[in-house]
Parts: C-alpha cells; sequence; structure tokens
C-alpha cells in the first residue's frame, strides 16, 4: 500500500546513524519486525525496517537508517526526507511488508541485530515486552565500536527492569575500558548457548551475516530452521 507521510523529524543517533519519524497520511497496520519501503521512484523503493512496537506507534512509524558516506543507497533517502521536512511536503512509503515478524509462542527467543539491524529487534522487544510476554528474551547486539552501540543504555536499563530480558552487546572494536564481550556477534551466541534448539531466533544485518548465522546455529546448536526468521531468508 503506497502511503503519504509527512516527515515529523531527523535526529542523530551516532555518526551517519539517524532516527526518523513518519507521520502517514493514512493509519499503516503493521507486525514487530514488518519493514517498509521509501519510494524514491518508480522502479526504486528502499527497505528500511520499522523501528517502533505496533502497540506503541500511536500512528507515528520510527525508522533508524545508517547513511554513512559510502552509502549513497541510504543517504539519498536522509536527504530526501530532509527536503520533505524543511519543504513541508511528503514523501511515499510502500508499507507494511516482510513475514519475519514476530511469531505468537512461549519459546524463549533470541533476537540478534548487527548495526541499525538493531531497528528489527527493537520492535520485536518492544512488543512482547508490551504484551506480557514471559519467556526469556535473548538481546545480542553488535557493532564496529561503543558509538555504534547508540541506545546501550536505553537496552541496559531495560534488561534491569524486566527479569526475564538479558542484554549482551558486542563490540569489534574495543577501547581498554570496554569490559563487555568483543569480537563477532554470531561467535558470541555460539560461544554462550550449548543448544538453540528451544529457541525462536530473529536476526537483522547483512546477508552474509544472516546465512552465516543459519549454518552455524543448524550445524553447530541444534536450531530449527523453520524457527530462524530475518527479512534476508527470503532473498538467500
Amino acid at each position: 500500500m503506497i502511503v503519504q507521510c509527512k516527515v515529523k523529524s531527523i535526529e542523530p543517533l551516532a555518526s551517519h546513524t539517524y532516527k526518523v519519524l513518519l507521520q502517514p497520511q493514512d493509519k499503516v497496520d503493521f507486525k514487530a519486525g514488518q519493514y517498509l519501503m521509501v519510494v524514491m521512484g518508480l522502479k526504486d523503493k528502499r527497505p528500511f525496517s520499522i523501528a517502533n512496537a505496533p502497540s506503541q506507534a500511536n500512528g507515528i512509524l520510527e525508522l533508524h537508517i545508517g547513511a554513512a558516506e559510502h552509502n549513497a543507497y541510504a543517504g539519498e533517502v536522509i536527504e530526501s526526507m530532509r527536503t520533505a521536512l524543511s519543504d513541508d511536503t511528503s514523501i511515499d512509503i510502500d508499507a507494511p511488508h516482510g513475514d519475519a515478524w514476530v511469531k505468537e509462542s512461549e519459546r524463549p527467543l533470541l533476537l540478534i541485530a548487527g548495526g541499525t539491524g538493531f531497528s528489527y529487534v527493537r520492535s520485536i522487544l518492544d512488543e512482547c515486552l508490551a504484551q506480557s510476554w514471559q519467556q526469556a528474551i535473548h538481546f545480542y547486539w553488535g557493532a564496529k565500536d561503543k558509538e555504534q552501540l547508540y541506545l546501550m543504555d536505553e537496552l541496559t536499563a531495560l534488561a534491569e527492569k524486566y527479569t526475564n530480558v538479558t542484554f549482551v552487546p558486542v563490540l569489534e572494536l574495543a577501547d581498554d575500558d570496554w569490559q563487555g564481550k568483543t569480537g563477532n556477534v554470531l561467535q558470541a551466541v555460539n560461544h554462550d548457548f550449548e543448544s538453540l534448539a528451544d529457541y525462536d531466533i530473529y536476526l537483522a544485518g547483512r546477508f552474509e551475516m544472516a546465512g552465516a548465522a543459519r549454518t552455524q546455529f543448524v550445524e553447530n546448536k541444534q536450531a530449527l530452521v523453520e524457527r530462524m526468521f530475518a527479512d534476508a531468508y527470503a532473498f538467500i
């Protein structure tokens, strides 16, 4: 469904990472873990995960867009949104999309994000908490450096508030003050879990990350392919 949106705000979350709030002209019904596509042209639609939970959206769609200097694909979207914001014009989105939304289940959840893939699993986490899900929820967020863990303090506070939530940040490049895990986020999961047979697994990151996770977790950790969810699996 094509919907016109006003750009409510654009705020920096980290270096070259932005939080964008959109106000759709018509209500967009979506499920936690789905994405929208920003319409840049007749045959040019660019996907971004919806970062907020459906039950808490209040008619607003939140995006986290990583637009590093080398990433023209996302950078052009940010520039288009900045223009719409300053000129008080609209952008078009196509929404909702994606089959990797959170499935009602009593199985424990493993949420894994690489970089701004965080927005996908954040929507799922917030929806599970809003719906008072009681099973264990493990949230792993991998990033290049601490600055890219732009909501780490907020996630740490959530894990302190909810006894069923465990938050594990993982840095590829860590300074001497870092007390958490280092290296690759998939390596951290492999180290921490003897078996993933009982888990529903939701992950977002680069296609190669999603593919590696499926291979490693199924072959080494007894994960069930049918209980692993990622938008990437529709393409790889």
